[in-house]
């Protein structure tokens, strides 16, 4: 299978000591990373060549685990502006906004998912208009499932941090949850 190079980036929990943090991941045999903390966090920039982004950033999960160091999430945000749309796929802000007004293109774009009726500006879900911008021919499908992969693995280690921070009330919100019958469908 052809592979080519992915580059991404894995935040850690902060274990206080960036020395020891760094020299765990070295002898890891990560020898393909940048290390850096922001914010108080922990980053570790991968250049991987994988035959897809989902196993470069599975094997670098497995070194950093092997490493003894917490993934908290691949540094990819889901929510965006209008700005942040246009500037991940090359266009204006402006023709995001006539997408979004339903004044150029298809039609149908999908709606925001976050502040929607207060004065910040909205946020789109990045895996909904990565739908949108493929079946419409104006992304690859690798950007899309690249969306997918990114999205799906930093919700998994979101929702594997909340059970383990609150495991009764996770478990009564996913019985919940699987209760709902709302007819939603997010298929590619």
């Amino acid at each position: 299978m052809k592979t080519r190079e992915y580059e991404f980036t894995l935040i850690v929990d902060n274990p206080g000591d960036y020395a020891s943090a760094e020299k765990a991941i070295l002898d890891a045999g990560c020898d393909d990373v940048l290390m850096g903390v922001r914010y108080g966090c922990i980053f570790i920039d991968f250049s991987r060549e994988s035959d897809s982004l989902m196993n470069a950033i599975f094997d670098a999960m497995a070194e950093v685990s092997q490493a003894g160091l917490c993934i908290r999430r691949v540094d990819s945000c889901n929510l965006l502006t209008q700005s942040e749309i246009a500037a991940r796929i090359g266009r204006t802000r402006q023709l995001i906004n006539q997408y979004v007004q339903g004044t150029r293109g298809p039609g149908n774009f999908p709606p925001p998912v976050c502040h929607i009726q207060d004065d910040q500006a909205p946020l789109w879900n990045w895996c909904e208009v990565a739908q949108w911008l493929f079946k419409n021919q104006m992304i690859a499908e690798e950007s899309l499932n690249d969306a997918f992969v990114t999205d799906l693995i930093n919700n998994s280690l979101d929702l594997k941090r909340q059970r383990n921070a609150a495991p009764e009330l996770s478990k009564e919100i996913g019985n919940r949850v699987d209760l709902l019958d709302c007819g939603c469908s997010g298929s590619k």
